[in-house]
């Protein structure tokens, strides 16, 4: 009976001591973290930006309508390759070919009579040279006539000549200054006839002038029914058929798209950064390019192009544009030149982009889950709390703002607590980031998990466990 109250006891005391050191250990770990650990180390790291986008060619051209009527024939299908200059479709033409013939007779008329003006110009230049030598000549006769008058007077003064000598010197004189008078009334009339054939003449040039000008004006309107390839490419695109009427595109509406024609020389990938990422970009940047239609690939590429405007990914419209609110995510509009598009691809096809904006060599690196922030008066020690009279007596607004400035940083384990540390970070890898300045090599930081780095405390105890959790398997 003894015995068994004596082990009854040892158990009593045993139980005892058990809990008193159950409830001791809790005690002491009463406010220790449990928290997951990395260390800082060197490594290399290359910092991408991904974004997405499709494929399409650097040159492209919609050819539109530029005159009204139906479509009487396309002289080419998609996917077909064209050459500059070439004719692709044909509308109805009956008025403006009417005009154009119409317009070419009347340049014809006109050149004839140009042409009759001419003629006529140079036949009275040969009655001016005419008319001017019979003057010559009668000017000529004129002087001899003068002269033989003038010895018959002096003869007949003299009585060395009959009257009737002296009266036929007198006839003949006269007769020739009749003679020079008529030459000359026919020398001006010629030159009245060469100055009117100038002017019919430079009247028909006038004409001629304006129906050229009509006929370039009407053979334009004519070659707008007339659809040509602007540059070397294929049709990508032919939404029309024939019979169709196409109309021109007006100051506030869109006329009708004909086809599209795509250099495929030189293919791009059109893709659109988070405006965030877009700073990190630059002219001649490497890219390496997934294209869903094309598994299992990866093509390079490098910047060419890069956009200057925001586009709200709501809508794609740029946001200056827009009148949604500033705070609505927008994107920037990157353009990447493939290095050696596949002759399998096709504007349009879905894409990806992986653009590589810096690399660092051996440099030291934390999990980017880390890094977290907070602000300068929770890093303080705390102090004896005061009473309300004594804390609105004492704040100071500097000091308050300075508590409220926020720093970044890490929690690194030392002596069994968890102290933060500002630091300052370089280029951002997919999941490590650079150190530039706060931490050294081998430095524990803790990276997990995410509500213990959200909520823990500077100088908080922590208790390290890196164990990978334990997944329940379903049954």
């Amino acid at each position: 009976m003894q015995s068994k109250w004596k082990i009854l006891i040892t158990v009593g005391a045993v139980a005892v001591a058990g809990i008193g050191v159950y409830a001791s250990t809790v005690y002491t770990q009463r406010g220790v973290v449990t928290v997951q650990t990395g260390n800082v180390a060197r490594t290399d790291l290359t910092s991408i930006v991904t974004a997405s986008g499709e494929i399409k060619p650097k040159n492209y051209i919609d050819i539109g309508a530029d005159a009204i009527g139906d479509l009487t024939e396309i002289l080419v299908k998609e996917g077909d390759h064209v050459h500059k200059g070439q004719m692709l479709a044909k509308i109805e033409d009956v008025q403006p070919t009417a005009d154009v013939d119409a317009q070419k007779a009347t340049l014809a008329a006109a050149e004839a009579d140009a042409n009759a003006s001419e003629e006529s110009l140079k036949s009275a230049d040969q009655n001016i040279e005419m008319s001017q030598a019979a003057v010559d000549q009668a000017n000529s006769q004129l002087g001899q006539a003068k002269a033989d008058y003038d010895r018959s007077l002096a003869e007949y003064n003299e009585q060395l000549l009959a009257k009737q000598d002296f009266d036929g010197k007198k006839f003949a004189y006269d007769g020739q200054k009749a003679a020079v008078a008529q030459a000359v009334s026919r020398l001006q009339q010629a030159r009245t006839q060469k100055d009117q054939a100038a002017a019919t003449l430079a009247g028909n040039q006038r004409r001629i002038a304006q129906a050229k000008a009509n006929l370039t004006r009407f053979t334009d309107v004519l070659e707008k029914h007339n659809s040509f390839a602007p540059i070397e490419g294929m049709v990508t695109n032919l939404p029309v058929r024939v019979g169709e009427t196409v109309v021109p595109g007006l100051q506030n509406q869109t006329g009708t798209l004909i086809m599209t024609i795509a250099d495929m020389s030189q293919i791009t990938a059109e893709v659109k950064v988070d405006e965030t990422d877009v700073v990190n970009v630059q002219m001649g940047q490497q890219a390496e390019i997934t294209i869903d239609a094309i598994p299992n690939k990866t093509f390079t590429g490098h910047v060419t192009e890069m956009g200057n405007t925001a586009i709200l990914r709501s809508t794609g419209v740029a946001a200056s544009q827009s009148a949604i609110s500033s705070q609505e995510a927008k994107d920037f509009k990157v353009v990447i030149a493939l290095d050696n598009p596949p002759s399998e691809i096709r504007p349009g096809l879905s894409c990806t982009a992986k653009i590589t904006t810096a690399t660092r060599q051996n440099v030291l690196t934390i999990p980017i889950q880390a890094l977290t922030v907070r602000q300068k008066g929770d890093l303080e020690p705390k102090t004896p709390a005061k009473t309300g009279a004594e804390a609105a007596a004492k704040v100071d607004p500097a000091v308050e703002k300075a508590r409220k400035e926020e720093l970044q940083g890490v929690f690194v384990i030392s002596g069994g607590k968890a102290t933060f540390r500002k630091v300052e970070t370089g280029i951002t890898g997919a999941t490590d980031i650079e150190v530039l300045s706060g931490l050294k090599e081998g430095d524990e930081v803790i990276t997990g998990t995410y509500q213990v780095i959200r909520t823990i405390r500077n100088e908080a105890q922590v208790k390290v466990d890196n164990k990978a959790p334990v997944t329940q398997e379903k049954t």
